[in-house]
C-alpha cells in the first residue's frame, strides 16, 4: 500500500504503521511540532549558563564579596537560579549549577556573597 508522507509529501511504501517516509523527515516533523517549546527552554537555559559563568569570572577563589552593580553590568539576571539552598541558620543562597550567591535583604546594602558549591550542599 503507497501512502503520502506528511512531512515532504512523497509517496512511499512500508509497514502498515509508517508515518514517515524516512527518520529524517520524522525528526523534521517532531523538531518543527516542538520548537517553540525548545527555544524557550533553549533561551532559559542560555540565561543560566550565563549568571553561572559570571559568577565563576568574579569568584576566582570560591568565596568573594561582589557589588551588585557588577553583576548586573555583565548581564546578570537574579529571577534566574537552578536551586535554593536554605543553611541551619535559615540563611538562603541561589544557585547556579555550582556557584551560589546570598543577597542581603536590606534593599540599601550593594554587596552580594558570592560561593562555590561544596561539597557538603545538596
Amino acid at each position: 500500500m503507497k501512502r503520502i508522507c506528511p512531512e515532504c509529501g512523497e509517496e512511499y511504501t512500508g509497514r502498515a504503521d509508517k508515518k514517515f517516509c524516512s527518520s529524517s523527515c520524522r525528526a523534521t516533523h517532531h523538531n518543527r511540532l516542538n520548537a517553540e517549546e525548545l527555544t524557550f527552554q533553549r533561551g532559559v537555559n542560555n540565561i543560566l549558563r550565563h549568571n553561572r559563568n559570571v559568577l565563576a569570572e568574579l569568584n576566582p577563589g570560591g568565596k568573594a564579596n561582589v557589588r551588585k552593580d557588577r553583576l548586573i553590568d555583565r548581564g546578570f539576571k537574579f529571577r534566574y537560579f537552578t536551586n535554593e539552598y536554605v543553611t541551619r541558620n535559615n540563611t538562603l543562597y541561589h544557585f547556579c549549577y555550582d556557584y551560589g550567591y546570598l543577597v542581603d535583604a536590606d534593599p540599601n546594602n550593594e554587596w552580594v556573597l558570592v560561593i562555590k558549591r561544596q561539597e557538603y550542599v545538596e
